[in-house]
């Protein structure tokens, strides 16, 4: 019931966004994605120096908005901003490898693992546990990883 509400949700995101995004020049639509992995890092810089690090205090109720922020970045059907002439063997200013659109299977299971592992984070951000968030951050870490090891130029 939980997969299926998921794949639902996400479907029903993506409806809603692609005619926006089919309007959208790959320019645009290169900013758009780079500007929410710009948002997303911002939150998970947060989260790294509180949870991770501990150069700044742990503020539970700040970990919570980041992992929100995060969760609502993965949620937003931002995959409708990767339409084919957006790779960097045809659009400038951008690291998304072709790859991405040979393997759309690859692509899928990472950018349903991001999904997945991001509103874990939020789930465990609300228990305000920091050792907890520590050890969902780092699988979070993971499927980012994923994506850049498979999908984006160095």
């Amino acid at each position: 019931m939980k997969k299926t509400h998921l794949l639902t949700s996400a479907a029903l995101a993506l409806s809603f966004t692609m005619p926006a995004a089919a309007q959208m020049s790959i320019e645009d639509q290169i900013t758009a994605r780079q500007s929410a992995y710009q948002f997303m890092a911002w939150n998970m810089s947060k989260i790294k120096a509180q949870a991770i690090e501990g150069d700044v205090a742990f503020n539970a109720d700040q970990m919570k908005a980041a992992a929100n922020a995060i969760a609502a970045v993965a949620n937003s059907g931002l995959g409708a901003l990767f339409s084919p002439g957006s790779s960097l063997d045809k659009a400038d200013d951008t690291r998304l490898k072709p790859e991405f659109f040979e393997q759309p299977e690859k692509a899928r299971e990472v950018g349903m693992n991001f999904g997945r592992e991001a509103n874990k984070l939020q789930a465990v951000a609300a228990e305000g546990d920091k050792a907890a968030l520590a050890r969902q951050f780092a699988a979070l870490g993971k499927t980012c990883k994923a994506c850049h090891d498979n999908f984006r130029a160095k």
